[in-house]
């Protein structure tokens, strides 16, 4: 995945907070142009990092994705070299969904 630095991880901070927003109030709150962002969300939601969300289909209201929010946790190494960042999410995204997987706060007994 190609972003957008810092603009791209700016979005999924902002919406890291598990609120649903808009183009106009992201750009407002990021201080960017809102074109730029209305060009931006797609993209990210092109990744599976952000997704549009109702009422409307066509609605502008956006929420981040379980993957967007790896991704603002793993910033950090975007460009680290040696780091294969889309490798990195996927591994670190595969380890939540088998963790969630258990029923009855079994993690702990996991291999036993």
């Amino acid at each position: 995945m190609k972003l957008a630095v810092p603009t791209d991880f700016d979005i999924l901070e902002a919406l890291s907070d598990g609120r649903r927003n808009t183009a106009v109030n992201l750009s407002h709150i990021l201080n960017k142009n809102r074109s730029y962002i209305n060009t931006r969300l797609p993209v990210l939601a092109d990744y599976k990092l952000v997704e549009r969300v109702g009422p409307a289909p066509n609605s502008g209201l956006y929420e981040i994705t379980e993957k967007g929010r790896v991704v603002v946790e793993q910033r950090d190494q975007y460009r680290t070299e040696g780091v294969d960042f889309d490798e990195l999410v996927a591994e670190e995204l595969k380890a939540r969904t088998e963790g969630s997987g258990d029923v009855g706060g079994a993690d702990d007994t996991a291999g036993a």
